[in-house]
């Protein structure tokens, strides 16, 4: 026994406790070739599908977030440029009001301007027509107070209207001269003044 014993102690000596048995490392490497094989055959592929269909899933959202975003700048652009066009739009329609605006009141200012002339024309021609007929009545007036006092000054009777119209005129006259002559004395003072 104490051979037995002896190669049994030589026998543990010889090999490391901290190594296993070869059958424990031949069976080990056997199960785990297999759970290998097994894994690779049925397990492997499957998670490589869901993790294909994840990564599909990713870039599709990628991609699909890279086209809203482009969508979104070309709206945005669009957006900016609608607004630019509308703002010239906006500014082309005040000037075109101011313009506008302008003329009406160029036009309604020439129109005023044609109507106080004309009011003014029509009011001189009033005024020349109503001292014209002053003038004729205060010359008929003045001409038949001449003719009266003329008739009692000189005694007769001046009712021949030849007569009559020449005394008047020849009256008329010398008050017309009388006041020319007074109107002459009156500038020239003023401008010696």
């Amino acid at each position: 026994m104490t051979t037995l014993n002896g190669t049994l102690l030589a026998a543990e000596e010889a090999q490391n406790p901290l190594l296993p048995e070869t059958y424990d490392i031949v069976w080990s490497l056997v199960v785990t070739v297999i759970i290998a094989v097994a894994f690779t055959k049925y397990v492997l592929p499957r998670f490589q599908a869901v993790f294909d269909e994840r990564a599909a899933k990713i870039e599709g959202g990628i991609a699909k977030a890279a086209e809203v975003q482009a969508q979104a700048d070309r709206a945005v652009e669009e957006q900016q440029a609608l607004l630019a066009e509308a703002r010239a739009h906006a500014s082309q329609v005040r000037e075109e009001a101011r313009a506008e605006g302008t003329a009406i009141v160029r036009e309604l200012r020439a129109k005023a301007t044609e109507e106080a002339e004309r009011v003014t024309e029509t009011a001189r021609r009033q005024i020349e027509a109503d001292r014209q007929a002053a003038s004729v009545s205060l010359r008929a007036e003045v001409g038949a107070l001449a003719t009266d006092l003329a008739s009692k000054i000189v005694g007769e009777s001046l009712e021949d209207s030849a007569r009559q119209s020449r005394v008047v005129d020849r009256f008329l006259d010398e008050l017309e001269a009388s006041e020319a002559a007074a109107s002459n004395q009156a500038v020239a003072t003023t401008q010696e003044a």
